[in-house]
């Protein structure tokens, strides 16, 4: 297992949601997309090598992986060192992902 290590910008992205849900849905809402976001986090960390490589390839920013939050449209996107997962984003697909992520 490899643990999850979020760098400041994804737990800003991650608040950045969570406040939104409570704004335009509910409280639950947004403790829901709190308990999915660690769910996937817990996923990716038990299997680093199951997030897909596509928008990294595409972007030519190797090892960049992406994984979907179930439930919300919202993707985490993360790189896997050697011990941990290096936990880049989480945008929404909301949002024009190959220009954020270029942007970094």
């Amino acid at each position: 297992m490899k643990p999850a290590a979020l760098r400041p910008q994804a737990k800003r992205d991650r608040q950045d949601e969570v406040r939104y849900c409570r704004i335009k849905a509910s409280q639950q809402i947004a403790k829901d997309l709190v308990a999915a976001s660690r769910a996937a986090l817990e996923q990716l960390q038990q299997n680093p090598g199951m997030g897909s490589p596509r928008i990294g390839q595409i972007l030519d920013i190797p090892d960049l992986r992406s994984w979907r939050v179930s439930g919300f449209p919202l993707i985490w996107f993360y790189l896997e060192r050697e011990d941990c997962l290096d936990v880049v984003r989480l945008l929404s697909e909301r949002q024009d992902i190959l220009s954020v992520l270029n942007a970094n």
